[in-house]
C-alpha cells in the first residue's frame, strides 16, 4: 500500500513539475445549449421547462508537450435562479445554484518522447461508445458527468491503452478506503481500416455501499464497430459480477447477493449511396435484470445489469425520468429498435425510429388462485421523429417529437435506478413528449 500510495504521489508532482514549461498559447471556448422541453406523462402528470447550459473554457498550451485546461459550467432551468422578484424587485432567489468548475486538468503528452500520455485533475472523458462512462449530455437533462481522475494513454499507430483511476466519493478516511472509487483499462486495436476492436475492464469499489459495509463491482467486456462498404455495425458485450460483503447472514433461510448479469448492446446499418443519403438500421439490447432463487434454506439474489455513467439512453421516457434524477439508468429490458435517417440537405438531418420495450425479469406475483394478480412482461412502444438543423459550423438547431404507447408492464416492475425503483406508470398510459433546442459552441 506504501508503494502505491508513494507511486501515485510522484506521477502527480512529476506533473506539476512539468507544467512550469513556458507558455505558447492561450485559447478562449465556450458553448451555450438551450432545450425546451414539454413531457406528458398521463397518469404520472405534466412537465414543462427550460433548461440551460453555459460553458466557458480557457485552454494554455505550453512547451514540451504540455497543456492546462480549465472550465466552468452552469446548468438550471429558466426562472429557477432568477435574479429579482418581479413585484418589488428584492435580490432574493441568485446564488442559490452556483458556477461549477466542472473541468481542471493538466495533460502532459509523449513523455520521455514516447506514445505516452499522462492526463490528471478533473476531466469529462468517454471510453469507447460511453455505454458505461461517458460525458452526461446526451437527450435531456444534459447536466454533464466529470471525474476527479487520473488517467494514463498510450497511443500506439495500431492501438489505444486507457488506464484509468477515479474518485467517486470522498469521506476522508484511510487511503483507497472509507471512499468509493473507480479503476479501469480500456484496449483498443484500430489498425484495420475504419474499424475499431475494444477490450475492458472496469472496476468500482464502494465502501459507502447501500448493501454491506463494502460493494464490489467488476466489469469486462468486448466491443467492434466500424464500417464496411455501406454496412456500419457496433457490437458490445459484458459481463458484470462481485457484489456486497459484510452482510448478516443467518443460521436459517441464508441469503447470497451477488453480481451475474449480461449486457449487450447492437446495431447494424446501411446507407445508400443516393441522394439524401438514407440510413437504415436496427437496433438491440438486452440489460439483464438479475435473479431471485428462494428455497427453505437459502435465497440467492442475482442484481440487476448495473450501466455506472452511461450516456446512452434508449428511450426519451423511461431512460431519461423527468419525476426523478434518474437518468440513463434503464436496465432489467429487453429494446428492439428500427430506424430511418436522412439528409435532404448538408444542412438538415432527419431521422424516424420506432422501439419496443420488454422487461427481462418480472415482478412478482400478488394474490392466490384466481384473485393472482400477474406482472405484464410488455412495457410499450416508442416512436420518435426528429430533425438537426446546421444554421452554421457553430450553431445547431434541433427539434423532436416522441410519443409512448404504455402496456401492462409499466406497472409493478422495477427498470429504472438500475433496477431498484418501479416506474410506477399505468398500463393505459400513453406518453408525449416535445422539444426544441439550440446550440452554440465557439
Amino acid at each position: 500500500m506504501r508503494i502505491r500510495t508513494i507511486a501515485i504521489v510522484a506521477i502527480v508532482a512529476l506533473c506539476g513539475a512539468t507544467a512550469m514549461a513556458e507558455l505558447q498559447q492561450v485559447q478562449v471556448g465556450g458553448s451555450l445549449r438551450i432545450r425546451g422541453n414539454y413531457y406528458n406523462l398521463d397518469s404520472l402528470g405534466d412537465y414543462s421547462f427550460i433548461e440551460q447550459r453555459t460553458r466557458l473554457n480557457v485552454t494554455a498550451d505550453f512547451t514540451d508537450d504540455v497543456t492546462a485546461f480549465i472550465e466552468f459550467d452552469y446548468y438550471n432551468f429558466w426562472g429557477d435562479d432568477f435574479r429579482s422578484n418581479y413585484l418589488t424587485g428584492a435580490d432574493w432567489r441568485g446564488g442559490q445554484n452556483n458556477v461549477d468548475l466542472y473541468q481542471g486538468y493538466i495533460e502532459a503528452r509523449n513523455l520521455w518522447g514516447t506514445p505516452l500520455h499522462l492526463r490528471v485533475g478533473r476531466q469529462e472523458f468517454s471510453l469507447g461508445n460511453a455505454f458505461f462512462i461517458g460525458a452526461g449530455d446526451e437527450s435531456a437533462f444534459f447536466t454533464g458527468v466529470s471525474y476527479d481522475a487520473l488517467l494514463l494513454t498510450y497511443a500506439h499507430e495500431s492501438f489505444l491503452w486507457h488506464a484509468v483511476t477515479a474518485k467517486v466519493v470522498e469521506q476522508y478516511g484511510n487511503f483507497l478506503k472509507d471512499d468509493a472509487d473507480l479503476f479501469g483499462t480500456y484496449f483498443s486495436y484500430i489498425g484495420i481500416d475504419d474499424v475499431v476492436l475494444d477490450a475492458y475492464w472496469l472496476y468500482v469499489r464502494d465502501d459507502v455501499a447501500l448493501l454491506g459495509n463494502r460493494n464490489h463491482l467488476h466489469t469486462i467486456g468486448l466491443r467492434g464497430a466500424g464500417r464496411l462498404g455501406g454496412f456500419d455495425f457496433e457490437a458490445e458485450a459484458a459481463y458484470q459480477f462481485g457484489g456486497p460483503s459484510g452482510l448478516r447472514r443467518g443460521i436459517f433461510n441464508r441469503t447470497d447477493i451477488d453480481y451475474n448479469e449480461f449486457g449487450v448492446n447492437l446495431e447494424l446499418g446501411y446507407t445508400f449511396d443516393v441522394s439524401w443519403q438514407p440510413r437504415l438500421f436496427a437496433r438491440f439490447a438486452y440489460l439483464g435484470g438479475g435473479s431471485v432463487k428462494r428455497g427453505w434454506w437459502r435465497r440467492d439474489v442475482d442484481l440487476p445489469f448495473n450501466r455506472l455513467g452511461s450516456n446512452v439512453k434508449y428511450s426519451e421516457f423511461l431512460d431519461n425520468d423527468p419525476t426523478s434524477g434518474l437518468k440513463a439508468t434503464l436496465t432489467n429490458v429487453l429494446f428492439y429498435s428500427l430506424g430511418v435517417q436522412a439528409r435532404p440537405t448538408e444542412c438538415l438531418e432527419l431521422k424516424l425510429v420506432g422501439a419496443y420495450f420488454q422487461v427481462d425479469e418480472r415482478a412478482r406475483d400478488r394474490g392466490w388462485w384466481f384473485w393472482r394478480d400477474r406482472a405484464g412482461t410488455g412495457l410499450g412502444w416508442e416512436l420518435g421523429l426528429y430533425a438537426d438543423y446546421h444554421y452554421s459550423e457553430d450553431l445547431t438547431i434541433r427539434a423532436g417529437y416522441a410519443h409512448f404507447f404504455g402496456k401492462r408492464g409499466l406497472e409493478r416492475n422495477a427498470f429504472i435506478g438500475n433496477g431498484w425503483v418501479v416506474w410506477g406508470g399505468n398500463r393505459r398510459d400513453d406518453y408525449d413528449y416535445l422539444f426544441i433546442e439550440t446550440e452554440i459552441k465557439f
